[in-house]
C-alpha cells in the first residue's frame, strides 16, 4: 500500500541525520532540526514492515495543533510547519527520560498490575483496581529513552542517582508534564474523549527545559471515548478507544510482543486500512477539523520543495 516509509534527503547546511522509529530527523547548521513524520508504525518498540497511509501527516498535524495550544504552559521547540509531514524547530539537547503520565490503569501499567506488581517506577498503586479504572490522581512513571530496543521503566530516584538529569531539571519536567496532561485532559473532554495516558519528551536549550517531539498524538497517547465510559467500566467490558493499543492487542493475539525470536505477523491490506482510518478519526475528533489527505504522487518532491524554501529563510 502507499505510504512514506523512509526518506533520504540532503539539504543545504545539513549537519546530521537521525532515523527514529517513526521520524526522519535532519539537522541543519547545528542549530535547527527538520523533523519529518513518516508513515512507519512502531509497536513494542519495533518498527512494523508496512507503512500506514496518512499516519505521518496525522501525527505531524496533531502534534503541531497541541504544541501551539500549550505554548503558554511550556516553551517548545517548534518554529514552522512548512509541509503536512514536516515540522522545523530548534535543535535541543534531549534529556534522556520520557515522562509518562497516567490518569488511568491501562496498557503497560495494567499488564504490570495484573502480574501482581503494586509499585510502578517507584509509585505505589492502590489495591483493588480493575483495568481502565481512574487512578486517585495522575502519576508519572518515567522510562529511559532508548535509541535502540526497548525503553525501560525507571524511578525518579534512580534517574537522579544515575545523573541522567539534574534534580532541578527533573522537577521542571515533572511540573510541565502534569500541567500539560491536565490541559490535554480538558481539551480531550471538550471533544468527548478521555486522555488516559501520554508521554512527553524534553530537551535543554539556552539554559532551560523545552518540550520537544510530539504531544497528545495517537502514537504518544491513549484516548477513551467519554460517552459510556462509566457504564462500560461498571459492566466490566472493554473501553471504546482511539489509540494504537488495538494494534498492540492484535500483535499479542498473533504471538508478538517485540521479544527476541518472535516474528512480526503480516498485516493484511484491510487491517492496514483500518489502522489508517483510526488515525484519521482521532485527528478529526480531537481537532474538530476535517482531515485533508495529501496526494502521495510526487510526495518526495513536494516535501523537498517545501523544506528547501523554509531552510533558505533561516538566519
Amino acid at each position: 500500500m502507499k505510504g512514506i516509509y523512509q526518506t533520504e534527503f540532503h539539504f543545504p547546511n545539513q549537519t546530521g541525520f537521525y532515523r527514529g522509529k517513526v521520524r526522519d530527523v535532519y539537522y541543519i547548521a547545528d542549530k535547527y532540526l527538520l523533523m519529518l513524520a513518516t508513515d512507519r508504525l512502531s509497536a513494542f518498540d519495533v518498527v512494523m514492515p508496512s507503512p500506514i497511509p496518512y499516519k505521518g501527516q496525522v501525527l505531524n498535524e496533531i502534534a503541531w495543533y497541541f504544541l501551539k495550544k500549550t505554548e503558554d504552559l511550556v516553551p517548545n521547540w517548534t518554529l514552522a510547519m512548512p509541509d503536512p509531514n514536516i515540522t522545523l524547530g530548534i535543535s535541543c539537547r534531549p534529556l534522556e527520560v520520557e515522562m509518562v503520565v497516567r490518569g488511568y490503569l491501562a496498557g503497560h501499567a495494567w499488564r504490570t498490575y495484573k502480574a501482581g506488581t503494586r509499585i510502578l517506577c517507584g509509585v505505589p498503586l492502590p489495591e483493588g483496581l480493575k483495568e481502565n479504572d481512574a487512578l486517585p490522581h495522575p502519576i508519572i512513571t518515567p522510562s529511559t529513552k532508548a535509541k535502540v530496543g526497548h525503553d525501560e521503566d525507571i524511578s525518579r530516584e534512580e534517574i537522579l542517582r544515575r545523573g541522567i538529569v539534574t534534580e532541578s531539571q527533573y522537577a521542571q519536567m515533572e511540573a510541565y508534564a502534569i500541567s500539560l496532561y491536565k490541559r490535554g485532559q480538558n481539551m480531550a473532554r471538550e471533544r468527548g474523549l478521555i486522555l488516559v495516558d501520554t508521554k512527553y519528551e524534553f530537551g535543554w536549550h539556552d539554559g532551560q527545559v523545552y518540550l520537544i517531539d510530539e504531544i497528545h498524538t495517537p502514537d504518544s497517547s491513549r484516548y477513551f471515548y467519554l460517552d459510556g465510559y462509566k457504564e462500560r467500566q461498571a459492566a466490566g467490558i472493554k473501553q471504546k478507544q482511539l489509540s494504537k493499543e488495538f494494534v498492540r492487542e492484535w500483535l499479542i493475539e498473533n504471538n508478538f510482543m517485540g521479544k527476541e525470536g518472535q516474528q512480526i505477523p503480516a498485516m493484511s491490506d484491510d487491517f492496514i486500512a483500518s489502522i489508517s482510518a483510526r488515525y484519521i478519526a482521532l485527528y478529526e475528533i480531537i481537532t474538530g477539523q476535517k482531515f485533508i489527505p495529501q496526494n502521495y504522487e510526487d510526495a518526495s518532491s513536494r516535501i523537498a520543495q517545501h523544506a528547501l524554501k523554509t531552510i533558505e529563510k533561516l538566519p
